[in-house]
């Protein structure tokens, strides 16, 4: 099976890279290494799948069209993963334009593509960020038309594309929303990279709310990976699945865990809620199990314990 990955040096990208060539499969990477992060840093995520026959790397920017086109049409890839994006529901807030280019007329661009070239099959990468403040645990079916964020809004009409492109042109389409994901490859702008870099310099971290009463559900690499492939593979015309551990955790209680697994003290300052994070993510995972199979296995500790030993040798801390 040959797979197209938008974003695909980028953390969750360049592991579902991996995770396929690993079973043989081969793997067409879109990226266009943008200045969001270091792009050194998605470059050493796709280090060893370069070396890898199986692989190829396209470097290019997923909203142009004519780019898409060549690469479409000369690979013709079977399925597709749409992983790319602008992600983070904060700084969103300060650059909705870029948010709404990438996140919607780029997800547009590459349904067209998915259409033009009869893909068997489209995974499109959303959030549970689609759900802002409603009542948890979130079904699949809990409402998703007030988000807290322009990243979530973007990420909504997202969705919304790829169902009428399915309901026009009849792409087999699986939309997965992934929980607070962390693990090795980690983005430098996401909690847990940005707690252990203020812990090994001796600075303090920010909790909203002091970490009480702010749950997120914190979900392994891997096992979001597993769920990734499994709708990868469904034949199915159209589902949205959650992709998440299902037990959330109290942020204080993840930073002492964080302190336990690297045997640092973190200094805390408390801070308000933003307006753009919900106090509680949680999925319910139901359907996803019944469907996918996805049953995540990983425990904090030991994610973080892996998280840290990467972190240890990408810094050579």
């Amino acid at each position: 099976m040959r797979y197209l990955i938008t974003g695909g040096a980028g953390f969750i990208g360049s592991h579902l890279s991996d995770a396929l060539l690993a079973r043989g499969d081969q793997v067409v990477c879109i990226d266009n290494f943008n200045d969001y992060y270091d792009p050194a840093r998605k470059r050493r995520n796709i280090a060893q799948a370069l070396a890898n026959p199986g692989y190829t790397l396209v470097e290019a920017d997923f909203r142009d069209a004519d780019a898409m086109d060549r690469v479409f049409a000369h690979y013709r890839p079977q399925r597709v993963a749409h992983i790319g994006a602008m992600a983070g529901p904060r700084p969103s807030m300060q650059n909705p334009a870029l948010y709404e280019d990438v996140n919607v007329r780029g997800t547009l661009t590459v349904l067209e593509m998915a259409a033009r070239y009869q893909v068997d099959g489209l995974v499109l990468a959303s959030t549970s960020s689609v759900y802002g403040l409603s009542p948890t645990p979130w079904s699949e079916e809990s409402p998703t038309d007030r988000p807290l964020s322009y990243y979530a809004a973007t990420k909504k009409a997202a969705e919304v594309l790829a169902y009428t492109a399915h309901r026009h042109y009849g792409i087999p389409m699986r939309i997965v929303r992934f929980f607070t994901v962390y693990g090795p490859r980690g983005r430098p702008d996401m909690t847990p990279h940005l707690f252990v870099d203020a812990m090994v310099a001796g600075k303090a971290i920010t909790l909203f709310n002091g970490g009480i009463g702010v749950y997120r559900d914190w979900t392994y690499i891997a096992d979001i990976v597993a769920g990734v492939i499994a709708a990868l593979d469904m034949d199915a015309a159209f589902e949205i699945f959650n992709l998440g551990h299902s037990s959330p955790v109290q942020l204080i209680d993840f930073v002492r865990t964080l302190e336990d697994v690297t045997g640092l003290r973190a200094r805390i300052v408390a801070q308000p809620l933003p307006p753009a994070d919900p106090p509680v993510t949680f999925a319910r995972i139901d359907k996803a199990t019944q469907m996918l199979g996805f049953q995540p296995r990983m425990s904090l500790e030991e994610g973080l314990a892996r998280f840290w030993e990467w972190y240890r040798e990408e810094y050579g801390v």
